[in-house]
């Protein structure tokens, strides 16, 4: 059994509030999206969970084979070791070391270190020209291949919970389409469980079991399956123009 369940959530940045509240849920082999335009609080959700910011309030419990842990006031490389990661927005590669350098460095926590050549093998099937470039500087690639490279990456760490921050961003439609079509291949073969956070309603629906819509820091709309997300009136007003 592995669920993330969060409650209540407040969090923000000094005097400015970013969550309100927030409470949502994503059960073991689920792909669950979080969508929302800019700044409506995705990525401050998504950073409040991996122990980057702390909430000001409520709670993040996540639901680990019979175990219930309480995420916040941990420390992102405790949950990161409860088997979480996270393709953060904009990538956050180190752009001065190798393709290599950066999947070793993602797995550093003890529990994927047994697995690093096993895990390293499946990223160079997904990912073929992370292979090809294993020399080559992640600073000097193109967009799409930082993309691929950040996946791979979080990939290596042999997580259950993977995280992905707004993976459209920056990327043309025909890579967009490639990075969601990769992101389930991913799930399927290492039978994770995703939480994406994302703007692009057509390609996070074409991949997702259901999902929320957060607006002004607030969850606005929980579809319990697809067709309830796809039929709200917020998905029609402001992803489909209708």
């Amino acid at each position: 059994m592995y669920r993330l369940a969060i409650d209540g959530l407040e969090a923000g940045y000094g005097a400015v509030k970013a969550l309100h509240g927030v409470s949502l849920e994503v059960r073991q082999g689920e792909t669950v999206a979080l969508l929302g335009t800019n700044g409506n609080g995705k990525s401050t959700l998504m950073k409040c969970i991996m122990g980057l910011l702390k909430p000001s309030g409520g709670s993040i419990v996540l639901e680990k084979d019979g175990e219930r842990v309480e995420l916040t006031g941990k420390r992102t490389h405790e949950i990161v070791a409860l088997g979480v990661a996270m393709v953060p927005e904009g990538r956050r590669l180190f752009p001065k070391l190798s393709v290599r350098e950066n999947l070793l460095l993602g797995a550093y926590r003890r529990g994927a270190r047994g697995g690093i050549e096993h895990n390293l093998a499946l990223c160079h099937d997904a990912f073929p020209v992370l292979q090809e470039r294993s020399a080559q500087l992640a600073g000097s690639m193109s967009g799409g291949q930082q993309q691929m490279l950040a996946i791979a990456r979080a990939i290596m760490s042999a997580p259950r919970l993977l995280l992905v921050d707004e993976p459209s961003v920056g990327l043309s439609p025909v890579l967009v389409k490639q990075m969601v079509d990769t992101i389930a291949a991913l799930k399927e073969r290492f039978g994770l469980t995703v939480l994406m956070a994302e703007q692009n309603f057509h390609q996070a629906s074409r991949i997702a079991d259901r999902g929320y819509i957060i607006v002004h820091g607030e969850i606005a709309f929980e579809g319990r399956n697809l067709l309830e997300l796809q039929n709200s009136e917020l998905v029609k007003r402001y992803y489909l123009g209708l």
